[in-house]
């Protein structure tokens, strides 16, 4: 697989190389911001397609512009000085509503650059793309993508910068073999403003990417009945008002064979990373390491539950999806909000195989211990994000419906005293902590509080602080638990009931 990935991007960059290259200007474009350059822009892209393939490429100069359609083996290339300025009236964006159906279809049927149905495709330069985003009124979808890619094969969409999109910046759509490399992104002036938006695409790679986004800024959907599978994420700068990675929260698809590596997160309202699973589709096979977060509402969030939305509308709800096979490793967090992070699934539906292996987050803390004993609701059909709950019985970790999950090296601590138990397990069959550290507070009934939890074990733990136990038990369901080698100088006792 990855020897026929590699030769894809190799075929497709000598394509480009070896295709003759078409100038805007040659058709009549004037590049002065101020003529519309729609119609040169478009002739030039259609002259480069008839002639079987080459580059139009943009010289220094602004190209004031409407919805252009990108055609195979059409390398679409703005230099270093030249900007692609996007229309700011919706009238020069004819809508495109694409063949394939999915829930998108609810959304914009506008773009800038649009392409479907095409091959060997890129769009790269060190110039910029400007969507004059804050011209659009936000109270509805009626806003353009900057850039939209349909069922298209073989695309790369490199270097490019692209700033001021009025809805998601980039949105792939059931695209194959997908190269995203050192793109800048800069969205936040309107509503919607995702970065990337990898839709039920196949062997996707994305890396060194900048991005600062006013919604999400890398997300992985599946809004048709189709997986984002062979996913590769890695070394990206990730800011945003929402989540900075996310799976979700359209998932009639799911999730598959996806990796994410070496990236740094910061000033993130929402969450760090969140995985979801909530209208059907599997989420299976995810790898998430190397990531360091700095000011995010909430570290690693994680959901299954059952919002059952179809992918068009009057269609089938799906049933309740899967959420497993997930290890998360080498991450170190520093948490704004006091809620906490959680793993939920639902009654009968566990998240499981999930594993947390040498993670250090700080929370905030300064919670007074009143939501402890507080019942946690359900909310299965509920909108997923890490406030759904409200604020959670653990500063920490709080797992319900949840089977073979594994903290490993975990180190959890606040900066004021909290007392909340660091983590709580609500009907989870499988526990295993092994060397957790973990801050407590004299006012916390325990480190550790285990409610119908099954065939769990906890060794090598270090408590720093006098908590009034190290684990409760709880519920006709505790059973089989085992403690062995952990280190409590400063608890009062073991295990309470």
């Amino acid at each position: 697989m990855l020897r026929t990935i590699i030769l894809a991007v190799v075929l497709l960059s000598l394509a480009f190389a070896a295709g003759a290259d078409f100038d805007p200007r040659d058709h009549g474009a004037k590049a002065d911001g101020v003529a519309y350059d729609t119609a040169a822009l478009q002739s030039a892209i259609d002259a480069c397609h008839d002639a079987g393939g080459g580059a139009v490429t943009l010289s220094p100069g602004t190209y004031l512009t409407g919805a252009l359609e990108l055609k195979s083996n059409v390398g679409f290339h703005i230099e270093k000085g030249a900007t692609l300025l996007g229309s700011d009236k919706l009238e020069d964006y004819p809508p495109r509503v694409p063949n394939l159906g999915s829930y998108t279809d609810n959304y914009t049927k506008f773009a800038i650059i649009y392409a479907e149905d095409a091959e060997n495709i890129s769009v790269t330069g060190a110039g910029t793309i400007d969507g004059q985003g804050a011209a659009f009124d936000n109270a509805t979808y009626d806003r353009p993508y900057v850039l939209r890619l349909v069922s298209c094969r073989n695309v790369a969409v490199r270097d490019i910068r692209m700033v001021d999109g009025a809805m998601w910046t980039v949105h792939f759509l059931n695209c194959d073999n997908v190269d995203v490399a050192g793109v800048t992104i800069c969205s936040r002036v309107n509503k919607n403003n995702d970065g990337l938006d990898i839709d039920g695409c196949r062997n996707v790679r994305i890396a060194n990417c900048d991005i600062s986004s006013g919604d999400d800024a890398i997300v992985l959907k599946s809004t048709f009945p189709r997986p984002s599978e062979n996913v590769a994420i890695a070394n990206c700068v990730l800011s945003t008002a929402c989540n900075a990675i996310k799976m979700g929260t359209e998932s009639n698809g799911g999730f598959k064979n996806v990796t994410i590596s070496n990236c740094a997160i910061y000033d993130t309202r929402i969450s760090g990373l969140a995985l979801e699973i909530v209208d059907g589709g599997t989420l299976d096979g995810v790898c998430v390491s190397n990531l360091s977060m700095k000011g995010v509402g909430c570290a690693i969030f994680v959901r299954l539950g059952n919002r059952a939305r179809p992918h068009v509308n009057g269609g089938k709800r799906p049933g309740i999806g899967a959420l497993r096979n997930v290890v998360i490793s080498n991450v170190e967090a520093i948490v704004t909000n006091p809620i906490g992070c959680s793993i939920t699934g639902m009654p009968g539906h566990p998240v499981e195989n999930l594993t947390l292996d040498n993670v250090r987050i700080r929370f905030p803390g300064g919670n007074d211990g009143r939501n402890v004993e507080a019942p946690v609701p359900e909310a299965a059909d509920s909108y997923p994000e890490y406030k759904m709950f409200g604020v959670l019985p653990a500063y920490g970790f709080y797992c319900r419906h949840a089977r073979n999950i594994s903290f490993t090296n975990v180190d959890l601590s606040f900066k004021k005293e909290d007392a909340r138990p660091a983590i709580v397990c609500d009907d989870v069959e499988q526990l295993d902590i092994t060397r957790l550290t973990a801050e407590a507070a004299d006012t916390q009934p325990a480190v550790l509080w285990l409610k119908d939890t099954r065939d769990a074990r906890i060794v090598q733990s270090r408590v720093n602080g006098n908590a009034r136990a190290f684990v409760r038990l709880d519920g006709p369901e505790t059973r089989e638990i085992d403690l062995d080698d952990n280190r409590l100088p400063d608890v009062k006792k073991a295990i309470a009931k």
